[in-house]
């Protein structure tokens, strides 16, 4: 057996004595024996492979199949560009928090720095993106060799995991020949540990716990990525705190959710009088400035983190933080969230008003009805920039789906990929709401070989013909470039893109036509149109009406 087999061999089975369930591959020539071996690998019935001719789709894919599943998924591609190409999804991981572990194939060091052909400097590429970066060497047939690869690729699982989950980046250089040569003989046994993985990675002990001080002036802020959700929410409710979720943090359920926190938040009045005694918060919170405006001033800032090394703090204000903390269940008066409840009915009574009042097609009303409409138990991934943002200000509260975004670095690339690895990695019915810009983005997301698995996905397109959140900006206030340099306008038919890759389409011409256009089966695409200026001014109204209710409720 030629060495470059002996180790695709070996470290493919290792990650599945590890726990690997799915992997993605991007096809090329260095590569051959990882894809001959995952192959293998999907033959025997041990893997799931997904293979995909661009390589920042299929690293966008990887990363929709590791954030839904929460389990480690391998992205596999040759040298050169192709590893570059992984560089945004990488990016993304370590943000987010997503176990993903990329390996790249190489040349071996003779051929780099000769101008060989598709020959880059491969090593610790993505940089501080990774959790760990290692070469595996170049192998060779001398005992030994077994020991080492298994040894680490389970350190490699492990790292992906913990202490926080995150990308790892193995580097593989193979030497030609790239293909098995027909001998199966080897110098040692390339089997491991019957057992399991060659070595058991355990999750860090937590440390101790945290007491909060009783007080009924508490507030639990729920951001993207949180982990306990259940246990956390279900403290403060006990306690009597309102929950102030952003979507994806999956807390906005329960009588203690509130839904327009953003606008009460951007009232003064209403800031003055609901100062909170602690803030504690999950997950890494960003999407509402007035929220952020809340953790700054707030007297107490708990930040709950599994790693004591890392943790979101976007504006600096955390006085402690912690592994686990124990929020006290406080009896008394509850006037604190009947005061935060009752302006946020308010706030929201208002919004509906001004939403229901359009008879078009608009972004923050097809937030609002398409979260309202889901099917429970459906997986909704949203884009990273208005869409979320309009679920965070419209969002009712309710039970039974889960919402993502890849809110780790906030980028525009590979959402579609990304929404279909989730898609494919998800139980239910799955749908995105996306951009134009987003969705145009990552076309070449919707390119699905004939053998590969197709998701149960509608695609929910917002068209307004550029980039929608720069009209909500200070930005739009330069007339004379804002449409070349920030609006970046575009002719695009989004029926010809969907014909293009066979993909069903549907345009929605009215509001009402939201739940028949939710009904389909299988992938598909729903075009939303709308005006960016309409929007602004759309949700200059939603503000200026939420704003006066909550001061009503003031007085």
């Amino acid at each position: 057996m030629n060495p470059a087999t002996a180790l695709a061999t070996v470290l493919v089975d290792e990650l599945l004595r590890c726990g690997m369930t799915d992997a993605v591959l991007a096809p090329g020539s260095r590569s051959a024996p990882l894809a001959l071996a995952l192959q293998d690998a999907e033959d025997a019935g041990r893997v799931r492979l997904h293979v995909r001719i661009d390589e920042r789709s299929a690293s966008f894919l990887g990363l929709g199949l590791a954030k839904r599943s929460g389990r480690p998924v391998v992205i596999v591609c040759t040298s050169g560009t192709a590893a570059a190409n992984f560089h945004p999804a990488v990016v993304e991981a370590h943000e987010s928090g997503v176990p993903l572990i990329v390996i790249t194939a190489d040349r071996p060091p003779e051929l780099r720095e000769t101008g060989a052909n598709q020959t880059i400097d491969q090593v610790k590429l993505y940089g501080t993106a990774v959790r760990w970066s290692t070469e595996i060497g170049v192998p060779e047939n001398r005992p030994g060799m077994v020991a080492y690869w298994r040894s680490l690729v389970s350190r490699t699982w492990g790292l992906a995991q913990a202490p926080v989950p995150g990308p790892v980046h193995l580097n593989a250089a193979f030497r030609e020949p790239l293909i098995p040569d027909g001998d199966e003989s080897w110098c040692e046994p390339l089997d491991g540990d019957v057992t399991g993985a060659w070595t058991k990675v355990r999750a860090a002990t937590p440390g101790s716990v945290l007491h909060v001080p009783p007080t009924r002036r508490g507030v639990l802020v729920v951001g993207d990525g949180a982990a306990n959700v259940k246990r956390y929410v279900a403290a403060a409710s006990m306690a009597g705190w309102p929950v102030l979720a952003e979507p994806n943090g999956n807390a906005r359920y329960g009588d203690h959710a509130l839904s327009s926190h953003h606008f009460l938040l951007g009232v003064p009045e209403f800031v003055e009088r609901h100062r909170p005694e602690v803030v504690v918060t999950l997950g890494k919170p960003g999407l509402s400035r007035p929220l952020l405006s809340l953790l700054r001033r707030a007297e107490e800032h708990i930040v709950l983190a599994p790693d004591l090394a890392h943790w979101p703090d976007p504006v600096r204000s955390a006085t402690q933080v912690a592994p686990e903390v124990e929020i006290p269940v406080v009896s008394g008066d509850d006037a604190w969230l009947k005061s935060w409840r009752a302006a946020d009915l308010a706030a929201a009574a208002a919004v509906d008003e001004v939403l229901d009042a359009v008879p078009e097609v608009s972004e923050p009303r097809l937030a609002r009805d398409l979260v309202a409409g889901l099917p429970g138990g459906s997986l909704l991934f949203t884009a990273a920039s208005m869409p979320i943002r309009d679920l965070d200000q419209v969002m009712r509260p309710r039970r039974g789906i889960r919402i993502m975004a890849n809110r780790g670095a906030s980028g525009i690339d590979g959402l579609v990929s990304t929404a279909i690895g989730a898609a494919l990695a998800h139980s239910g019915r799955s749908f995105a709401l996306l951009g134009d810009l987003a969705f145009l983005h990552d076309q070449n997301g919707l390119i699905i070989g004939p053998r590969d698995r197709r998701p149960d996905l509608t695609i929910v397109v917002v068209n307004n013909r550029g980039g929608g959140i720069f009209s909500l900006l200070p930005q739009a206030a330069l007339r004379g470039p804002f449409e070349r340099v920030f609006g970046t306008p575009h002719q695009v038919d989004l029926e010809a893109v969907a014909a293009a890759h066979g993909v069903p389409y549907r345009l929605l011409d009215a509001p009402g036509d939201l739940p028949k256009a939710m009904a389909g089966e299988g992938l598909q695409i729903v075009e939303a149109r709308t005006d960016r200026n309409a929007n602004a001014v759309l949700h200059a109204e939603m503000r200026k009406a939420a704003h006066a209710a909550v001061r009503a409720t003031l007085a």
